[in-house]
């Protein structure tokens, strides 16, 4: 797998939400049109990459307070089927990203 198209397969994907799926929890639902609108927002100009929170080098989680809360969002790798894995999650003919913004206790 190649760390470098993985990187930028996510980051096109969290900047633009295009190129797979999109996933809010019901706290992250619950929150005002305009809220939740801002907080799409940050997560798709998040840029806080860190050795903490990106140890791979992938851009695949981040951490972002917001209204006193913190929330994560996460991108996961699914097979075409998104029934198991993919099994190379630089390859985009073989993967599903998936990304997960949530608030920090529905961890």
């Amino acid at each position: 797998m190649n760390i470098e198209k993985i990187k930028q397969l996510n980051d096109s994907f969290r900047k633009s939400f295009n190129g797979g799926r999109v996933i809010i929890t019901r706290c992250v639902q619950s929150l005002t049109d305009n809220d939740r609108k801002e907080l799409l927002k940050q997560v798709q100009e998040f840029d806080n990459f860190t050795e903490g929170n990106d140890p791979y080098g992938e851009h695949d989680f981040g951490a972002i307070t917001f209204k006193k809360d913190t929330f994560f969002w996460k991108i996961d790798y699914y097979d075409c089927d998104f029934q198991y894995f993919s099994p190379d999650a630089s390859d985009p003919n073989v993967t599903n990203r998936v990304l997960t913004i949530m608030r920090g206790d529905e961890y």
